[in-house]
């Protein structure tokens, strides 16, 4: 009895061709008839080399690979198929985002069964076509508020994205055309701030929803929306973790508002990141990301190259914990034990906070559920926000990644009095406030230096225009009198 289309996550997946008979490396497969045959990895060894005349970089296995079904349990062999000529395109793909976009897809699946409509029947009216109608059906939840419009756009763009791959690769021929696109022109930022136009390609399928700034919005675009503790916020959460006593959310929450670093950066450092010897009272280069000859092993945005600026004191904190037995226990029960290359942050089990994307094969129990940072914001969540509620404000709230945004903040307000006092220009100020953030534009750092001037002028112009629409209302009033 099935329950309808769904997602289906396989542990691990390992892509396989068929053998004429028995050899090495073959395996016997049974079906449910009695009959079998056989079938070989598509890996000769365990160096990856290749039988089927494909890169040596081209994944033939991965872990938690995700599969649609039908609503009657039959694989949708179209989409899983596309999703894995997606996989073997990506040296070292991000199954999470896999996971969504099969996510994506059982939902597609789930309405055509539900409206009883077979994906690749297109008549001649339009209306009638399966692309227009969840185009329709994707409006109609967003106007009725069931998704956001990140959601709608995300889950438009990926059948679009799926049938413009069957065409193009001639699996499939349709009566008539799933949408109707055009070429048109946007403006773009380029990285050195300047503006530029881009041709791309649009459909009328596509969901389009005007958007508009906020003049009040107290949150900074910086890779998502994020929110800068005020100072007092800021206190108010060193409280907390102080008064919640947990050893590794203290450090990690002190990495990210010391450094600025993203959760995936913090949550893979390794044992030997913190071995280095401690030279003067300054800041510690630790290197993150793929630099050429140092294999850091810890994970940045986009596999970014990039140079985290550490207080010799945090430093100095890490390497006594590394050392501790609190630490030593966790890496003993670890997968591979206690070694310079196992992660620093652990959980009391041994099962690590994050997952490296070089790390696909870490200990079999870990395959169905990655690790991305569950457990630091569940900590978050079920003690650090309470305790600062009860304490000091109900409405109270943060996430990690605010705290990005809150040591960039503390960072551009003490180089904007440098800059008040003349020690140092507007450009060099942001120069090393966008190298310290590895921002990939100083356009994004710009962003910071305004925004409380931003939300100054915002408010100061409501203030005004209010006690001005006061006035006049009040000089209305008295002359209804």
């Amino acid at each position: 009895m099935h329950a309808g289309p769904r997602r289906l996550v396989l542990p691990r997946f390992t892509l396989t061709e068929t053998a004429e008979g028995p050899g090495d490396g073959v395996s016997k497969i049974a079906l449910r008839d009695g009959t079998f045959y056989y079938v070989r990895d598509k890996l000769t060894d365990a160096a990856s080399s290749r039988v089927d005349g494909k890169p040596d970089w081209v994944n033939a296995a991965f872990d938690r690979f995700p599969i649609v079904l039908k609503g009657n349990g039959e694989p949708w062999d179209e989409v899983n198929i596309w999703i894995l000529m997606r996989l073997e395109g990506q040296p070292q793909p991000e199954m999470e985002t896999f996971l969504g976009i099969a996510e994506d897809m059982t939902y597609y699946c789930r309405f055509l069964e539900e409206h009883s409509l077979d994906w690749l029947t297109f008549p001649q009216f339009k209306l009638r076509r399966p692309t227009y109608r969840y185009n329709g059906h994707l409006k109609t939840r967003l106007q009725l508020g069931e998704i956001s419009v990140a959601t709608a756009k995300r889950r438009m763009s990926r059948v679009v994205n799926f049938y413009r791959f069957m065409m193009q690769a001639g699996l499939i021929a349709l009566d008539y055309p799933p949408w109707n696109e055009k070429k048109v022109y946007v403006q773009i930022d380029n990285p050195d701030g300047q503006s530029g136009s881009m041709k791309v390609t649009t459909t009328d399928v596509g969901i389009k929803v005007a958007k508009q700034d906020d003049p009040f919005d107290e949150t900074i675009d910086d890779g998502g929306k994020l929110r800068p503790l005020p100072a007092n916020e800021q206190s108010w959460l060193l409280e907390a973790l102080l008064a919640c006593d947990h050893t590794e959310t203290i450090l990690i929450h002190a990495l990210a508002l010391a450094t600025g670093a993203r959760i995936q950066t913090i949550l893979t450092f390794r044992v030997k990141t913190v071995d280095a010897p401690i030279q003067g009272r300054g800041l510690v280069r630790i290197l993150a990301g793929p630099h050429r000859g140092h294999n850091t092993g810890i994970d940045t945005k986009n596999n970014k190259c990039i140079t985290l600026q550490v207080p010799a004191w945090l430093y100095a904190d890490l390497q006594t914990y590394a050392q501790s037995e609190r630490a030593k226990s966790r890496r003993q029960k670890a997968p591979g034990g206690d070694h310079p290359e196992q992660y620093l942050f652990l959980s009391p089990h041994g099962t690590p906070l994050y997952v490296s994307k070089q790390d696909q094969h870490y200990g079999d129990r870990l395959k169905r559920h990655k690790k991305r940072g569950q457990t630091v914001r569940a900590y978050i969540t079920k003690y650090v926000i309470p305790h600062i509620r009860r304490e000091h404000s109900p409405t109270f709230n943060y996430q990690f990644h605010d705290l990005r945004a809150t040591f960039g903040m503390n960072l551009m307000d003490a180089y904007k009095q440098k800059i008040q006092a003349g020690e140092i220009t507007y450009t060099a100020a942001l120069n090393i406030v966008s190298a310290r953030m590895c921002h990939a534009s100083p356009v994004i750092t710009e962003r910071y230096f305004n925004y409380r001037d931003r939300l100054k002028l915002a408010y100061a112009g409501q203030d005004g225009w209010e006690d001005e629409l006061q006035r006049m209302m009040q000089m209305a009033m008295v002359r209804q009198q």
